[in-house]
């Protein structure tokens, strides 16, 4: 099944890719982007042409309709090594107000990808740290290689990881947080599988198959049901102190008016495969 699922995977079609510095954007023929950090001799640590980049790159794949599903990966052998070191040199060396404005361009970076319509899965191919943490923890679904190791050792350095923590505390929970936050270790993959960071671990040779699995699932449902689906999660974590009785009601009323799910009623009725299944 895993050789199976990764010759799937690789014999379907690419289509022309969109021109970006520091990222690399792959769809194919099923609407499938595969968003690379491009920066391997650098091991994909951020700067703000990155940032640059990747705001340009959600706002155009969030507009392309024929995509579907994204997958967020790293060139080489790192996932993303947080912070470019000649990036924190310049913020070292710059005041407060050029601090806040790179800080602000980098976690509206974070917004963005974590409110994507789109579903987003987060193929982990090796280390992470700080940022790059970061951009595992806005992904719909993350699947690491057993090799990967991570770290937020930004108290190492006498800073904090600060832009990144909405997201991180939602994925790993406080008590998580509270031990890496401080203690500025490395981990392996299957404790950041232990504490939520990681949804599954798998051999590096198994990535591509169990991406792809992740993949195939998300392609055989309604891409709308999906985006309204996000936006429910995201507004019932937010909200936390509002009575979710008649918002939910609400939102299920407005899922059944629209056109996917005519479509996906009736073809169940009629034992029929809906529009989006192609198999």
């Amino acid at each position: 099944m895993v050789a199976r699922l990764a010759a799937i995977a690789a014999s379907i079609e690419r289509l022309p890719t969109m021109a970006y510095e520091t990222v690399k954007v792959d769809i194919d023929a099923r609407g499938v982007a595969t968003l690379t950090f491009n920066r391997p001799d650098k091991h994909n640590a951020m700067n703000t042409q990155f940032c640059d980049d990747m705001h340009a790159a959600l706002a155009d794949l969030a507009a392309d309709s024929s995509v579907r599903v994204i997958v967020t990966t790293g060139a080489g052998e790192s996932f993303s090594a947080g912070g470019d070191l000649a990036w924190m040199r310049a913020q070292a060396d710059s005041d407060r107000a050029g601090r806040v404005a790179e800080a602000r361009h980098f976690a509206l970076m974070l917004r963005r990808l974590d409110q994507m319509p789109k579903p987003v899965v987060a193929r982990v191919n090796g280390p992470a740290y700080g940022g790059g943490i970061g951009m595992i923890s806005v992904a719909d679904i993350a699947i690491g290689a057993d090799h990967c190791r991570f770290g937020l050792t930004e108290v190492r350095l006498g800073l904090i990881p600060a832009t990144i923590s909405p997201y991180l505390l939602a994925r790993i929970g406080p008590a998580h947080a509270r031990r890496w936050f401080i203690n500025g270790r490395f981990f392996d993959a299957a404790t950041a599988q232990g504490m939520g960071l990681l949804h599954e671990v798998v051999a590096a040779d198994e990535l591509n198959a169990a991406v792809e699995r992740e993949v195939v699932a998300m392609l055989n449902a309604a891409s709308t049901a999906i985006s309204l689906s996000k936006g429910l999660i995201t507004h019932m974590t937010t909200h936390p102190a509002a009575d979710p009785l008649d918002f939910t009601i609400d939102q299920l009323a407005d899922a059944w008016e629209t056109d996917e799910a005519e479509a996906g009623i009736n073809a169940f009725f009629a034992k029929q495969n809906p529009p989006w299944r192609k198999a």
